[in-house]
């Protein structure tokens, strides 16, 4: 069946992949970005030609989360999915950036997502049905040195959306995790680096790493066996896909063998999770009310 879904930052990588999967499956795609008419404007032309509406959001602003949520229900008259994917990540010691580097990534990875869920929970409320789907990382459940702001952020986001999970349970709606591993999209291109470079000169070689650790992690991805980053957007398919209330929490999606102790983590805190709410007696809310 035909869904209604929203999608931040669809202008490259994982969003872009996503809104023209869900376009070719059928559904009605609201992909959103910053600068459609401009910067991004080759790649809102692209997925206007196959259908989707395009909406102008930047989710670090207030104003235009609410102005464009708005003007996506105005054009399909309600909202199924919404899929938090803008993001961007980081490479550099974690001690050279600066409190406003952090206030800068989170204010996208983290309040960005807390501005969307905010605009859109009271329509999915009074619809008592909804889908948040948190485009997360395995960097949210386990940290690699050089990304400390972002490994940071993706804890945040767990937590944020786990904690949705519970309070939302009641009123039909699913908050769920898709977490990626590496791959080859234009994420390294993007990355933010630290304000105060001269701190890092005083860690001698290590203050190398962050550009080699990139370096590395480039030619892995352009080799043959490269993970295709469609598997991300094929994964959002397959969650969006799945039966209410059958839909798994987390989505590990992974190519770099990197995924199959990040299930088993998440294994043993989806038993913990059960067994502390059972015991407290809480364990519907674990459970979306139909």
């Amino acid at each position: 069946m035909s869904q209604n879904i929203l999608i931040t930052g669809s202008s490259s990588g994982f969003g872009l992949l996503s809104a023209q999967t869900l376009l070719e499956k059928g559904h009605t795609v609201i992909a959103t970005m910053r600068d459609p008419e401009s910067r991004n404007k080759e790649f809102s032309n692209q997925l206007k030609a196959k259908g989707a509406h395009i909406i102008s959001i930047d989710v670090t602003d207030d104003s235009s989360v609410e102005k464009g949520v708005k003007d996506a229900l105005a054009a399909v008259g309600h909202i199924d999915v919404l899929v938090n994917n803008a993001g961007v990540g980081v490479s550099g010691l974690q001690e050279s950036f600066t409190i406003d580097d952090w206030k800068n990534l989170f204010d996208i990875n983290v309040f960005g997502v807390q501005r969307m869920n905010r605009a859109i929970l009271p329509h999915m409320r009074e619809r008592k049905s909804g889908l948040l789907i948190h485009v997360s990382s395995l960097l949210g459940r386990f940290v690699l040195p050089f990304f400390g702001p972002y490994n940071a952020s993706k804890y945040a986001l767990e937590a944020m959306a786990d904690n949705y999970r519970v309070e939302l349970s009641a009123f039909g709606i699913e908050s769920v995790l898709v977490e990626p591993g590496g791959f080859g999209t234009d994420f390294t291109a993007r990355i933010l680096k630290p304000a105060d470079a001269m701190r890092s000169q005083s860690y001698g070689e290590l203050a190398n790493g962050p550009e080699q650790q990139i370096a590395a992690f480039e030619k892995n991805y352009a080799g043959e066996n490269a993970p295709n980053p469609q598997m991300v957007a094929d994964a959002i398919f397959s969650v969006i896909e799945e039966q209410p209330g059958k839909r798994p929490f987390r989505t590990v999606v992974d190519g770099l063998g990197m995924g199959d102790p990040i299930k088993q983590y998440n294994e043993a805190a989806d038993k913990m999770t059960n067994g502390i709410y059972n015991a407290f007696g809480m364990a519907d809310m674990l459970k979306i009310q139909k």
